[in-house]
């Protein structure tokens, strides 16, 4: 696995790359993706990073794997590339959005045009073999992703982070609340939102709200 990130990450993660746990990663990576097919494109693998870069950071959403199955994922958690119908949790995003802001449901689920306004669309988990949710998980990535939460939490300041469901909520446990804010619900997936844990939380408002009196840019969601 070749670690192209882009400039602004890498200059506070290198560290990250020199590590054991991360050669390992890149090796189990590398074997993976010659052996099996695997998901996102190799390209794809930093593409939150690429999208959004540590300067331009405002908010955070952090995701568990990437989507599995052929032609869904493209580096972003939550997103899917154009022309793939949407799955389910993007879905409710999509209605809470609808819900909370009045903004009508958009024609695609690719959410790049997020990234590039400063959202960082975070898995946990970098890459997944196809058909196989969870497939690579603890081989390193989330040691990687929870270096990226902790740089975030350090170096910048009035970042909104949300963490919807258990797991995020788990992965977000030692963000500094002194210097950035933490919105947390239901996971978006029909299970959790069907139950109630999702729906209303108004979230995409509050995050606009809490820009604002920070003095940075909305996002338009």
């Amino acid at each position: 696995m070749n670690v192209n990130i882009e400039t602004s990450w890498y200059n506070q993660l290198k560290g990250e790359f020199n590590e054991p746990y991360f050669t390992k990663l890149t090796d189990f990576v590398r074997s993976e993706y010659t052996s099996f097919t695997c998901y996102p494109k190799g390209s794809k693998i930093f593409s939150a990073f690429d999208y959004c870069t540590f300067d331009d950071l405002k908010v955070v959403i952090i995701g568990q794997d990437p989507y599995h199955g052929p032609g869904q994922a493209n580096g972003l958690c939550f997103s899917v590339n154009e022309g793939v119908p949407n799955p389910p949790s993007l879905v409710n995003i999509f209605k809470e959005i609808e819900s909370d802001l009045d903004i009508p449901f958009p024609t695609n689920g690719n959410l790049e045009r997020w990234a590039q306004q400063g959202v960082l669309l975070l898995n946990a988990t970098l890459t997944v073999r196809a058909h196989q949710a969870g497939s690579h998980q603890k081989q390193g990535w989330e040691k990687f992703t929870d270096a990226v939460i902790k740089s975030i939490s350090d170096h910048k300041e009035n970042v909104v982070f949300l963490l919807w469901g258990g797991y995020a909520k788990k992965k977000g446990a030692k963000i500094d609340l002194s210097k950035h804010t933490v919105l947390t619900s239901g996971h978006p997936s029909p299970l959790s939102a069907n139950r109630g844990f999702w729906f209303g939380n108004k979230h995409f408002s509050k995050v606009n709200e809490y820009l604002q009196n920070n003095n940075k840019i909305p996002i338009e969601w």
